[in-house]
């Protein structure tokens, strides 16, 4: 692809008028005039230029008394669109709005305050918020820190003081809109005079008001030898690229507050339950120590009565040791006692039988009935003190 474009063999604007004696504010505000008109049509298509500069501003052709201006250099333009955020760090920094130094959101604002820098360089030959280095550049357009030093400014009409300081204002919303811009009166006072007489006398107060362009011409040299082709700042956008990440840090940053707000209500949720369940051992300790204790005191009670028993069963052993001794000795006195009653019984056996023989043969039949009786009186008498148990041998047959 081939680009074809305008010829603008005027060079720029400002070594144009650094090689004039001297600049009117008819003259300076009439360059104005064209650089507003340009930036109103790309402000009427939405396009913001974000980089307006001198070097920046051309000339098509410097041979003739009034030139005519072009803009140039549109690669960091962009077209604003509504309710669509857009930040960024960029452009040169003695001219940028202080929403790009603090990386906020950007409109055609931006390039409002640019064209205020280049109107308060081109009327006094300096810089209004240039430092000594980048980094104090960019704090001096961050505080607004500017003035209209009377060494500079001694010459200036106050309506051009006027159109600089509604262009330099930080907050956007203030600061002058375009159509507004042209509207100003310092703008209107060099257009086509009318017949009011106070018109004309304002007109020609103005104009014989003469700029040295002296200092304009050092600021020219200065600027061409100290700054790069076309401006660029690698620095500067190293700076923009190191202000992206910060502002990548601080989401991030936030993300990890909101996370840690959340981990903490979660915290003191799970805190909030540890301490009733805390509560709750308590009281369920308290409970089990306290049936513990009890049954602690019945183990105690079991064991004495354990014990107890131990004891008596000694005792009843020792009882039965001493009952089975005396069954013993009973028994073996009862054994003796049974067969000195078995011996007794043969014996009264014998004597009985021996009565049975005699009274047979005396004939006696009663001695046969006495002898029964007596037979089943000793066996009842046997039986008791053998304890019903009478020996076969014991058991007398009279």
């Amino acid at each position: 692809m081939v680009l074809i474009l305008e010829l603008v063999s005027g060079g720029e604007l400002f070594d144009f008028l650094a090689q004039k004696e001297s600049l009117s504010e008819e003259e300076a505000t009439e360059f104005i005039k064209q650089i507003l008109s340009g930036v109103q049509y790309l402000h009427s298509k939405k396009i913001a230029h974000f980089d307006l500069k001198p070097e920046n501003i051309m000339l098509l052709d410097n041979n003739i008394q009034r030139p005519r201006i072009k803009l140039i250099d549109f690669g960091l333009a962009h077209r604003i669109k509504d309710g669509v955020e857009f930040k960024n760090i960029f452009g040169t920094p003695e001219f940028v709005a202080p929403e790009i130094v603090n990386y906020e959101q950007l409109g055609l604002e931006a390039d409002m305050w640019s064209i205020g820098v280049i109107t308060y360089i081109l009327l006094s030959g300096a810089s209004p918020f240039l430092g000594d280095s980048k980094q104090e550049t960019l704090a001096n357009i961050s505080a607004v820190n500017f003035e209209f030093d009377e060494e500079f400014f001694g010459s200036t009409s106050e309506l051009a003081k006027s159109f600089i300081r509604q262009l330099l204002v930080k907050d956007t919303r203030k600061r002058l809109k375009i159509q507004d811009a042209l509207n100003h009166p310092w703008i209107k006072t060099h257009e086509q005079p009318e017949d009011n007489s106070a018109t004309v006398e304002v007109q020609t107060k103005v104009e014989s008001q003469q700029l040295k362009t002296k200092r304009l011409k050092e600021y020219t040299i200065q600027s061409h030898s100290s700054m790069p082709p076309n401006n660029t700042y690698v620095n500067f956008e190293r700076y923009a690229n190191v202000l992206e990440d910060i502002s990548l840090v601080e989401m991030g940053l936030e993300k990890v507050t909101q996370k840690r707000e959340s981990l903490q209500d979660d915290v003191e949720a799970l805190l909030s339950i540890y301490t009733e369940k805390e509560a709750w051992y308590k009281e369920e300790s308290e409970s089990i120590r306290q049936e513990l204790s009890q049954v602690r005191y019945k183990f105690r009670k079991a064991e004495v009565l354990r014990k107890g028993l131990q004891e008596d069963l000694r005792t009843t052993d020792a009882s039965l040791a001493s009952i089975d001794s005396r069954y013993l000795t009973r028994e073996a006195h009862l054994s003796s006692l049974r067969q000195e009653l078995n011996a007794e019984l043969r014996w009264l056996q014998e004597v009985m039988g021996s009565l049975n023989g005699e009274a047979g043969n005396k004939g006696f039949g009663s001695i046969s009935a006495l002898n029964n009786e007596v037979n089943e009186a000793l066996k009842e008498l046997l039986s008791r003190a053998c304890g019903g148990d009478l020996h076969p041998q014991a058991q007398p047959d009279i």
